[in-house]
């Protein structure tokens, strides 16, 4: 069999950079994105060290142009047979009342028409592999809501959707659609993103919670549910820390 070849959105830090270590030492040549094209690229100069295959491009998720013009530049490769939409974020945590609808417009952009604009420049060649594999990132906040959280809450029901509807909507062609819905996952820059840089408040989501879910735990679980059989399919693979009962009730020491 070819090397089989997996694109990683989001792949400059967190889960995505974790996962694209873990696809690569399971055998797939990866092709990393993300808007931050030097951790990109030295991410693949590492993986290329250590004897994998990885290449980096930069790319915006939201610009469809640009997601297009990235699809027809894979034509190099055979096939591609692996697609992890993993771009996402979240922005603030005010309530519905408040919020700005800028925040809104921009988390669903990544989010949601994120996800679309790489599942449609790429949903042909994963078909034409003949065992494609659409695998979305999501999060436990698109299946249960909680206060603050509106329109983080709202773009990853959207992802969600995408899910379930691609999966209908794919049924009798070669493709599997996965969802992987992560918790409370500690990461490098996720709550900073969402507090504005403010360290203070991102430190306060973790406190007192001994362990947290890694980027590597969630790498682990897109790893393990994409080299399934190819006739095993993970609809929605719901992982949180074991501290996180639900999205509101979260077990803190001291």
């Amino acid at each position: 069999m070819s090397t089989r070849t997996a694109v990683i959105t989001g792949a400059s830090s967190g889960i995505g950079a974790a996962t694209a270590r873990q696809l690569a030492a399971a055998g797939h040549r990866v092709v990393l994105t993300a808007r931050r094209k030097d951790r990109i690229e030295a991410l693949a100069a590492e993986l290329t060290a250590a004897g994998h295959e990885a290449v980096a491009h930069e790319l915006d998720v939201t610009d469809r142009a640009a997601v297009l013009a990235f699809a027809d530049r894979l034509d190099d490769f055979e096939s591609v047979d692996v697609l992890v939409n993993n771009a996402g974020g979240a922005l603030g945590a005010d309530p519905v009342a408040t919020a700005d609808p800028a925040d809104w417009r921009t988390m669903y952009e990544v989010n949601v028409l994120g996800v679309l604009n790489l599942t449609q420049a790429l949903l042909p060649r994963l078909v034409r592999s003949g065992d494609g594999t659409v695998l979305i990132v999501s999060s436990t906040a698109g299946l249960g809501t909680y206060e603050g959280g509106g329109g983080y809450v709202a773009a990853k029901h959207g992802a969600h959707v995408i899910a379930e509807t691609l999966r209908l909507e794919l049924c009798g062609q070669p493709v599997r659609v996965v969802e992987i819905a992560p918790g409370m996952v500690k990461t490098d820059g996720f709550a900073v993103t969402r507090f504005r840089g403010d360290e203070e408040k991102a430190a306060a989501v973790y406190a007192g919670v001994a362990e947290p879910l890694t980027a590597e735990d969630v790498a682990d679980t897109i790893t393990w549910a994409v080299t399934r059989p190819s006739h095993v399919n993970i609809d929605l693979l719901v992982v949180r820390p074991r501290a996180q009962a639900a999205n509101h009730k979260v077990h803190r020491e001291g």
